[in-house]
């Protein structure tokens, strides 16, 4: 499924819909108003309809009726077992080294420390100034708490960051280099096996971000040989607002890594509420406090999902999706004080495609008014995320269109 300059009518757009092998999934999903562009699915993926359900059978059966009944009978193994549908189904993981538990920030700031501590006598950290807010952020509170220097790269732009960025600010000093696979702005894929190695070539360790891109590339962590990987649910994956993230921790690092928050659910014979903390020997060890059941409950009918439609197939209609908007960017919008700010090689781009305007912020009003719901990211970018499973290929004609309308 290929895009060109002889797709972008509205009726091939509308060809290409019935031609989509995923196009059934959509009726998977709660959708009340069909002609409503939803371009936001980056940010907070639509709601499967079989999650609904799923809940009430929470609510209503394991906790109404059998209470604390349920946690014997199926919440205990929850966090694992929904981290190796995760890790083996979209991260390239074995079983035994993906667990859900926290949020993004949280998640971070236990890899991040746990990555720290492996690495004593080493005093900087490495992070992308244009990195995602809580990543950098989370870098420069553990910096000011241990006395850590920043290693900045520079803002990388629409491609990403080079394994030259990195070896310009990486040494024997460095202890951890923290970054993420796609760029939440430009949708730059960065390259995940030649930015370990480098990594690697120094002594440091890796700290991946997977947000912007689970659910929507396709991730081998163990090709890549990372080390730590985090990501969030609620976007591709359809798990809900704040649902839990994620936390890869690969097998051979799993000795080396130590959790740096003692929570109960990580201690080894939990329930004897022993003396003294003595950690899981696996990843359960990355475990801290009572899971969310019910978010649990949307994490697994969202990931059962994405892993069921199939990698491969996500990712060619991605590639289709984003390149027929690249095309109507060319063929619209470009001539009309607009900007590209994400790569043209799809190979290069995630399942988003950034614009640029100087007034983007009253754009994306406009446009959401006009029953289009874009994502706008100060200072000037739109961002116009298309998940494979939800958007058709007339979205995006239709999207565009009216963003033209808009600026024409």
């Amino acid at each position: 499924m290929t895009t060109s300059s002889t797709t972008t009518t509205r009726s091939t757009c509308a060809d290409l819909d019935r031609m989509d092998p995923l196009a059934s999934y959509r009726s998977e999903f709660l959708i009340d108003d069909d002609d409503l562009v939803y371009f936001d699915g980056n940010s907070l993926g639509r709601l499967p309809k079989a999650t609904v359900d799923r809940l009430h059978r929470v609510m209503q059966d394991e906790w109404g009726s059998r209470l604390i009944r349920s946690w014997e009978e199926s919440w205990m193994d929850l966090p694992t077992r929904i981290g190796d549908l995760i890790g083996t189904g979209l991260l390239g993981a074995e079983p035994g080294e993906t667990v859900v538990a926290d949020n993004t920030t949280v998640s971070l700031y236990k890899a991040i420390s746990a990555a720290l501590d492996a690495r004593p006598g080493r005093r900087a950290v490495v992070v992308e100034r244009g990195n995602f807010a809580t990543d950098r952020y989370i870098v420069e509170s553990l910096a000011r708490q241990r006395d850590l220097e920043i290693r900045w790269i520079e803002e990388a732009g629409a491609d990403g960051v080079s394994v030259a960025d990195l070896r310009g600010v990486v040494d024997d000093s460095v202890a951890v280099v923290v970054l993420s696979q796609v760029d939440y702005r430009s949708a730059a894929i960065s390259d995940l096996v030649g930015l370990t190695a480098q990594a690697h070539e120094v002594g440091a360790l890796t700290v991946w971000d997977l947000c912007h891109s689970v659910g929507s590339v396709p991730i081998d962590l163990h090709q890549a040989d990372a080390d730590i990987a985090v990501g969030c649910t609620y976007k591709y994956l359809n798990s809900g607002p704040g649902a839990p993230a994620f936390t890869y921790v690969s097998r051979a690092r799993q000795v080396e890594l130590s959790h740096p928050i003692w929570g109960w659910w990580g201690r080894t014979e939990m329930f004897d509420m022993a003396q003294g903390y003595v950690a899981h020997p696996d990843i359960r060890s990355w475990l801290t406090g009572t899971p969310s059941i019910l978010s649990m409950a949307a994490v697994q009918i969202g990931v059962e999902m994405v892993v069921r439609a199939g990698m491969a197939e996500i990712r060619r209609k991605s590639v289709a999706l984003t390149s027929l908007a690249v095309s109507l960017y060319d063929e619209w919008l470009a001539e009309l004080e607009v900007g590209l700010a994400s790569p043209r090689d799809p190979a290069r781009r995630g399942s988003h495609v950034t614009l640029t305007h100087h007034d983007a912020a009253r754009v994306a009003e406009e446009m959401a008014a006009n029953g289009v719901i874009p994502d706008f990211r100060r200072p000037d970018g739109i961002r116009i995320g298309l998940a494979p499973m939800t958007t058709r290929f007339l979205d995006v004609h239709d999207g565009f269109a009216v963003l033209r309308g808009i600026l024409g």
